[in-house]
Parts: C-alpha cells; sequence; structure tokens
C-alpha cells in the first residue's frame, strides 16, 4: 500500500467533493482517502497505481494530476495561476454583455418583440448569449451532466439548470411570439438573457475571488516549500560542485556558506555559526552551532562556512515530515465539517424539490400569466440555493487556522484537535522538560572555606552522575591532583586530596562514613523544601560544602500558567521526581493538584481517570515516558524538543519549547472552532432566508418577487464573505 497526493481540477464545491468520495469508496483498490477542498488536493492510500487513481477520479467527472516532488507542486501553482486568470476574465466577460444587454433595457433600446426588429435582436442576444454561456461556463454544464448520470447532485447541477432553464425559457418565448403571438400575453414577454449572464458572472466572480483566496491562505505550506534550497555544494575530495538536493545521499559533505540555507538535515563536521532557527522554534535570536550538533534542512546559517555531513534527505527530513503533518491536517475534517458534508449531501436533491413545489404552486395559484411566475421563481430558487458558502465555511477556517499555528510554531497533526482543543477542562504537565529545563543546574551553595569550590569541581569532573556533571559545568574549572579515585554507585565519589580523603555525595553517605552534618543541615533542610537536589562535600570528618541543584523552572513557565488558568482550565501536574520538589513547582507555579513518583502507566491511568469524570484532558509532555498518556489524552501536545516517540503519540508539535505554545494552541483553537460555527451559522442562515424569498414568499404581502440575477449576486456573495471571515484567523491576536 502507498500514499500519493494528487491535484483536484473542476473541483468547485462540497458536492463535488462528495462525487469524488463516492468514486473513491466504490474503488476496491482505494484503502483510505482524505480530500482538502479548500487546497483542491487528495491524499489516497491504494494498492493500485497513481494512473488507476486518476482514472478513477476522471470518471467521476473531474480531473486529477499525481504530485510527487516540488516541480509538480510548482506546475500546480502555474496552473492554478492561470485558471484564476482566465476565472476573472469569463467573470468580466459574462458581466459585461450582461450589463450591456440590462443597459439596453433600461434605456429602451431594445425594439417590441412582436415587431421583425425586436426579434432579430432577440435572436441574435439569443446566440452571442449562448456562445458565451459556452466559453465561460461550459466546465459547470459538463459537471452538472457528468453527476447527474451518477445521480449525484451538486452546486454545478442548481447553477445548469437555473441558468440553462432561463435561457430555453427566452429562446421558447422568442420561438412562441414568432409562430404564434397571439398565445403569448403581454405581461409575460420579458427575455431573460441578461439575468443568465449576470447569474454566470456572479459565480465566477464569487469562484475567483474564494479561489484568489485560497491560494493566499495555503500560504504556510508554500513558506515551508520554499525555505528548502533546491541545489547544494556538495564536497568529494577537492571537488566542490553545485548539485540537485535529489542527488544528495546520507553521508555526503556538503558545504554551506554563509547567507545560505541548510539544504537537507545534517551534522557539523567542520566550522561554527549562527543559525537561525525560527522555522522550528519561532525564536528569531540565532542559535549557535558547532562541530558535532545537528542541523535542520530550510534553517538559515547566519555567519560563517561550515562543512556538514547529510544525515537525512528527502521525506525522512524534519521539515518533509513537518509539511507532511501540516498537509494531513488540512486535509482532516472536524466534526463540524463532516456535518456539513452530510447536510450539503442532501441539499441540492432538497432544492430541486423545492423549486419543483415552487412551480406548482405559482402555476396553479399565481397571477397571470402564471406559468411566467412560476418558471421565474422556480429558476431563482435553483440559484439562490447554491450551496457552495456551506461547503467553503469549514476547510477554509481549519486552513487558515492550521497555516497561522504554524506560523507560531504549532505543528496541528490532527484536525479534529482543533474541535476538542475548544471543550479542554484539564490540562496535564509532566514536569521535567515541559515546565523545566529539563537538566540540573546550581541553585545555591554555601562554603565554609576558600577552595571548597575548587575541591568540589574537581571531584565532580571525574564522575559521570548528572548533578555531578550540573556542578561541573557550572563551578569554575580546578586542575587540582586528586589520587585513589574511587567512585561509589548509588552515593557519591571520593578521592585523596593532601592526605586527606575528600568526599562529595549523599548526606546519608558522608555520615555513614563518619562526617558530621550539623554545620548546614539549617541550609538542608530550607533548599530541600523548595525541591532542590543536594551534593554535600567533606574533608576528613568535616563537612565543607554544600550545593543545591534544581531543574530549573522555564522563564516563561509562569506567565504561561496564568494564561491558561485565565482560560478556566484546571492544572494538574504529574511527574516521576520526588515528592518535596513535585510539591515545592506545584506551589510555586500555582497548580491546582499534583503528583510525585508517577510511572509512566500511572500517568496513563491518572488520564483515563480525569476522563471516567467527565474531564475532557490535554496532556503536554516531552518524553517517551510521556508517549501513553499523550495518545491517551483527547489533545496530546508534545515539545517539539522532545523524543520522536513523543511527537507522534501526540495531536499537535509545539516547535517552541515554551508552555506559552500550548496556551497558544488552545487559544488559536477556539478562534477556529468559533469561525467555523459562524461560517456555518452564515451559510445555513443565508439558504434558510434565501430559498423562501426567492420562492415568493415575500409576494402576497410586499409584491416582492427576487430577481435571479440578485439570486446570483447574492449566492456569490455569501462565498466570498465566508474566505473573508475565514481569513480574519491569519491575523488574529494572542493573548
Amino acid at each position: 500500500m502507498t500514499i500519493h497526493q494528487f491535484a483536484l481540477s473542476k473541483v468547485s464545491c462540497a458536492g463535488c467533493v462528495r462525487s469524488i468520495e463516492k468514486a473513491l469508496d466504490a474503488d476496491a483498490e482505494v484503502i483510505d482517502h482524505a480530500i482538502n477542498f479548500a487546497e483542491r488536493t487528495a491524499t489516497i492510500e491504494t494498492q493500485a497505481a497513481p494512473d488507476h487513481v486518476v482514472e478513477v477520479i476522471t470518471s467521476a467527472g473531474y480531473g486529477a494530476a499525481l504530485i510527487e516532488n516540488d516541480e509538480d507542486l510548482e506546475a500546480r501553482d502555474e496552473q492554478q495561476r492561470a485558471e484564476l486568470k482566465q476565472q476573472f476574465e469569463h467573470a468580466w466577460l459574462a458581466l459585461g454583455l450582461g450589463l450591456l444587454l440590462m443597459l439596453q433595457m433600461m434605456m429602451g433600446w431594445i425594439p417590441p418583440l412582436e415587431a421583425s426588429e425586436g426579434l432579430i435582436s432577440g435572436l441574435i442576444t439569443a446566440v452571442l448569449t449562448l456562445m458565451v454561456m459556452r466559453k465561460t461556463a461550459a466546465h459547470i454544464y459538463k459537471g452538472a451532466w457528468s453527476t447527474a448520470r451518477r445521480f449525484n447532485f451538486n452546486m454545478d447541477t442548481l447553477i445548469a439548470l437555473g441558468t440553462g432553464a432561463a435561457w430555453i425559457y427566452s429562446s421558447g418565448l422568442l420561438l412562441a411570439i414568432a409562430t404564434e403571438p397571439d398565445s403569448v400575453p403581454q405581461a409575460a414577454r420579458h427575455l431573460y438573457y441578461e439575468a443568465t449572464l449576470m447569474i454566470i458572472g456572479f459565480i465566477l466572480l464569487g469562484q475567483a475571488l474564494e479561489t484568489r483566496g485560497r491560494t493566499q491562505t495555503a500560504s504556510a505550506l508554500r513558506k515551508l516549500m520554499n525555505l528548502q534550497p533546491k541545489q547544494a555544494l556538495r564536497v568529494r575530495g577537492d571537488e566542490e560542485r553545485e548539485v540537485s538536493i535529489q542527488m544528495l545521499v546520507p553521508g555526503d559533505l556538503v558545504r554551506i556558506r554563509p547567507g545560505e540555507r541548510v539544504p537537507v538535515d545534517a551534522e557539523v563536521v567542520e566550522g561554527e555559526t549562527y543559525v537561525d532557527e525560527s522555522m522550528l522554534s519561532g525564536e528569531p535570536v540565532p542559535v549557535h552551532r558547532k562541530v558535532g550538533d545537528s542541523l535542520t534542512g530550510g534553517t538559515q546559517n547566519q555567519q560563517g562556512s561550515l562543512l556538514v555531513r547529510v544525515s537525512q534527505v528527502g521525506a525522512k527530513t524534519r521539515l518533509a515530515q513537518i509539511m507532511d503533518s501540516v498537509r494531513q491536517a488540512q486535509n482532516t475534517k472536524p466534526a463540524l465539517g463532516r456535518l456539513a458534508d452530510r447536510v450539503a449531501a442532501v441539499f441540492v436533491p432538497v432544492v430541486m424539490l423545492i423549486a419543483l413545489v415552487t412551480y406548482v404552486v405559482w402555476i396553479n395559484v399565481g397571477p397571470e400569466p402564471s406559468w411566467s411566475y412560476a418558471i421565474l421563481a422556480a429558476l431563482t430558487v435553483l440559484i439562490v440555493a447554491c450551496p457552495c458558502a456551506l461547503g467553503l465555511a469549514t476547510p477554509m477556517s481549519v486552513m487558515v487556522g492550521i497555516g497561522r499555528a504554524a506560523d507560531l510554531g504549532v505543528l496541528i497533526r490532527q484536525g479534529d484537535a482543533l474541535q476538542r482543543a475548544q471543550n479542554l477542562t484539564t490540562v496535564v504537565l509532566d514536569k521535567t522538560g515541559t515546565l523545566t529545563e529539563g537538566m540540573p543546574s546550581l541553585a545555591h551553595s554555601e562554603t565554609l572555606e576558600d577552595g571548597d569550590e575548587a575541591l568540589a569541581q574537581a571531584l565532580a569532573q571525574r564522575s559521570e552522575h548528572p548533578l555531578a556533571r550540573a556542578l561541573a559545568d557550572t563551578l569554575p574549572a580546578a586542575n587540582l591532583n586528586l589520587e585513589q579515585f574511587e567512585s561509589v554507585t548509588g552515593a557519591g565519589v571520593k578521592a585523596e586530596f593532601e592526605s586527606q580523603q575528600v568526599r562529595l555525595g549523599r548526606q546519608s553517605w558522608l555520615e555513614s562514613e563518619g562526617v558530621d552534618c550539623t554545620a548546614l543541615i539549617e541550609k538542608a533542610d530550607s533548599w530541600a523544601a523548595q525541591g532542590c537536589s543536594l551534593v554535600w562535600l567533606s574533608v576528613g570528618s568535616e563537612v565543607k560544602a554544600l550545593f543545591a541543584l534544581s531543574d530549573a523552572i522555564r522563564e516563561d513557565s509562569a506567565g504561561a500558567i496564568e494564561r491558561l488558568h485565565q482560560a478556566g482550565l484546571k492544572l494538574v501536574l504529574l511527574s516521576g521526581d520526588h515528592e518535596l520538589a513535585v510539591r515545592a513547582l506545584a506551589a510555586r507555579l500555582k497548580i491546582d493538584t499534583y503528583k510525585a513518583g508517577v510511572k509512566p502507566e500511572d500517568k496513563l491511568e491518572e488520564i483515563r481517570a480525569l476522563q471516567a469524570q467527565g474531564e475532557v484532558v490535554a496532556m503536554v509532555g516531552d518524553g517517551i515516558n510521556d508517549a501513553p498518556a499523550l495518545a491517551q489524552a483527547d489533545v496530546g501536545y508534545a515539545m517539539g524538543g522532545g523524543t520522536d516517540v513523543a511527537i507522534e503519540s501526540a495531536d499537535v508539535v509545539l516547535m517552541q519549547n515554551s508552555l506559552h505554545s500550548v496556551a497558544n494552541a488552545i487559544q488559536l483553537s477556539r478562534a477556529t472552532v468559533r469561525n467555523i460555527k459562524q461560517n456555518l451559522f452564515g451559510a445555513f442562515i443565508y439558504n434558510t432566508l434565501a430559498i423562501p424569498v426567492a420562492a415568493g414568499a415575500l409576494y402576497p404581502l410586499m409584491g416582492v418577487l427576487l430577481s435571479p440575477m440578485i439570486a446570483g449576486a447574492a449566492m456569490a456573495l455569501s462565498s466570498v464573505t465566508v474566505v473573508g471571515n475565514a481569513r480574519r484567523l491569519a491575523k488574529v491576536r494572542l493573548d
């Protein structure tokens, strides 16, 4: 089984998507599929060759082209730009001729139809209108015919029925007046050629504006794609040669000059520099990179020449995986979107039935000529009810919201996470690496004599214990001559220095070795209550120094916790650390509840317990031990600096190692769902109010009957309104 991505064409509404989905569902070779209506792409898992999928989609009346690489995407973008230009040209052509015909009618320049000049003028207008309809809207009529043959109906069906019936009615009227003029009442002698063209023009203009807005909202993926250079300077021996990045393989050496972007994931083997990694972290401050450090493709070398060894290429690079995750998230539909799809699937047949009922009512109870009023009302119902806005409501908001999140360094891997996040009641937090820096550092120290720090550093630098390594890195470097060095597992280290036994380690161990620790016990109790880990230094039988190390709290954790509280969320801290450290951290950050000494399987059970109590739970973590909990949570947030396992288990990946990203993600999710609801509400209200008015509900009270031309303009405007409202998400302000 293989997953392919295809660019779709001739897709104009949610009904078109439904037709493609039906064709794919009916094909035994297709395992799974996801269609991104906003981007006009399909991601399809299949056992068959890509050509087979293209044939399935083509047989349903639409177009498809396989996307294999950046060149295919660029070709598709170029095609979309050409199509957009053509859409505007066709819209202006239809509107221009329609306005000209309307001006002739309003100025009284059209001869009466009963006169020979009027019939000739009408015939010329009919031919011109038909030519423009064929030129500008042939794809609409072909799409309607193709789907009708399979008993599928979409927006094209309504437009084709409405405009086609208006042209046929007007042409039939001309024929009737030419052959039997007395059979046509004077009140019914009105042609609707200008309305036909205006309707098509408004619809094409709406589609063009929608397309332009859609291409602009796809900028998140475009920005990511443009980050990766097309060429790299490969080094082989003494030769340096520009090659396509497709030619690179793991192990190749590549030269990166100042100002150039890193072509693929690599490791520095020569040189040092500062690298702009804002594409990953959102942070504008460049990061220092030296020999042995990893570089991510798409980041930018600020200064200094680097020689790097390629580690990952193609789809395995981090940038490619980010792009794939963004694309998959944009393809997914929240439950609100699936509801809209189900409504749209039955909406068109219902509208056709309403149009038929409207015709029957008017033909029986309408004023004379009743058949003219009946046709006019039925046409208007068909045109005004096109569910384009309904189909756009969800995908446009999802696409813009996920794109905005990507700009903020929040990688939403599951579109459903957007909707689930708005209902969150509880956020479960891991401690190490999430609220803290993830590495111990010296918080406090107390020395009784000069030289004690140097002695502690000399002992610590010979130990592999994490606390000792942190102490060695923090204290001033010392080059003391230690003899008979020995590491005592689970206790500390000892050595001979100037004929005395020196020890560095736990209090209990020192006391068991006969060391009196009472001189610093008060400090020890105070620092232990703050959650610090203590390291003692003794010379002979006397204690000489005490060092308190802690996993430093991230600078922005307190502010982020406050934002989450303001969002109405309850916070729970689960950590495998000891009770004192976890309690102190929870108190300092004002976290509601905590549990210490929690094993990975315990975190999973804690989240299940919260969910059983009716809580909607988010989990924030970064380690392998967090992966089960991240997968169990209603929404899992993985810190981007964490393990691959944790990231793969999460719904949302935070490229910045900051809890503020969680608050941003939740706030953006709520804004996106709110935007979807606004769009759906507007689309539903529009159709709910417009259809009765189009059917003539106001005529008995006010004598108002909606013109088909006005109906076309209103329908197009509703789609443009949805696109405009969705694009507001691109500028949403975060607290």
